[in-house]
Parts: structure tokens; sequence; C-alpha cells
């Protein structure tokens, strides 16, 4: 199969990954940019077979053996998004940079946008969080795997303690170029 070029270094993206712990709030964020984009979602735990899920929800931490398909999986759908000329927005933890590379490798037009927040925060969201396959008790395993980006990644980073919106108007002042973006009328009364 032959794919198109990926858009050329530094030119405004049209794929972003969104990652980070799990907690964060990465499908919260996700589907907003989304939605607020126009672009096509996926959730990386749809990318996971069975046996990853069945893993993690008898809290087992996942190996790399098991991550890489995985990982494979994400950027094979980025791709075929690429390959009908859309434009996507993919959730994933991407906790190492061999990983975030795995994804991301010869796809220019993909951005990083990086939720970032304290242990704190974050156990105490995953506390109240309920219906998910993810167990609290598997934080600390994702702090210690957490390698945050560097610089050279050019990922875009947002604190979770602002609320979903100030964090999707923050992404989006790197997505959206300034002159493309809605423009709010002021009303003025008359005197």
């Amino acid at each position: 199969m032959i794919l198109p070029p990926p858009a050329r270094r530094g030119a405004r993206p049209t794929m972003l990954v969104v990652m980070g712990v799990s907690g964060v709030g990465k499908t919260t964020i996700g589907k907003r940019l989304a939605r607020d984009l126009g672009w096509t979602f996926r959730d990386a735990d749809e990318f996971h077979p069975p046996a990853n899920i069945a893993k993690m929800s008898a809290g087992v931490p996942l190996t790399d053996e098991d991550r890489w398909p995985w990982l494979d999986a994400i950027g094979h759908w980025l791709d075929m998004q690429r390959l009908h000329g859309g434009k996507a927005v993919v959730t994933c933890s991407a906790l190492r940079r061999v990983y975030r590379e795995r994804i991301m490798h010869g796809r220019h037009d993909v951005r990083l946008v990086y939720l970032k927040g304290s242990r704190a925060l974050i156990a105490d969201r995953l506390s109240r969080r309920s219906g998910h396959f993810m167990p609290p008790a598997l934080l600390d395993s994702q702090f210690a795997t957490l390698e945050e980006p560097t610089r050279d990644e050019r990922a875009i980073v947002v604190n979770v303690a602002l609320t979903p919106k100030r964090i999707v108007a923050e992404v989006m002042r790197y997505v959206v170029p300034v002159h493309s973006r809605p423009v709010k009328k002021v009303v003025r009364a008359r005197r």
C-alpha cells in the first residue's frame, strides 16, 4: 500500500496524540478537541487486544511485548486517516519515548499533547472514577514508567489542573492558525 507523504516538519499538525498517565483526562480532552476541530476521534483503549485488557483489569502492568502490536495499530490507524484525507485525534498513554517514537516515526504531521498533572491530583480523580478497566493501583506503575516528553519532541504541554475548556483552548492555540479562528462579534450599545 502506498501512503501519501506526511506533512513537512514544522507544518500545522493534522493529527494529535493526547498522552499522559491514566486519569489525566485523555478521553475527555481528546473528544473535545476532535469535536471542536471537526476531526475524527479514537481512544487508544479501542486498539488493545482482549489479552491486554484482561492483564490490566487484573492489575498486571503490560510489558513492551504486549504494547508493540497496540502501538503499531494506532500508527496504522493514523496512516489510514491520512490516506483518506482525514485529520484525527487519538488518545494514548505513550508513557515512554520509545512508545511515542513507534507511533510518530516518519509522521511529521502528528503532534503530541501531553496532559501533565501531579500524582496527588490524578490519584484523587482515579479514586472517583468507575467503570474503567485500569485500576487506580496501577498509577504508581504509570508514573514509574513515565518519561516526560523532551524539548525536541515539541509536545504541547498542558497542566490538567485547568478546566477541560481551558485545556482545549490552550491546545487550540497551537493547532489552529489565528486567522482561521472564529471571531466573536462585539455588540456595542448605541448612545
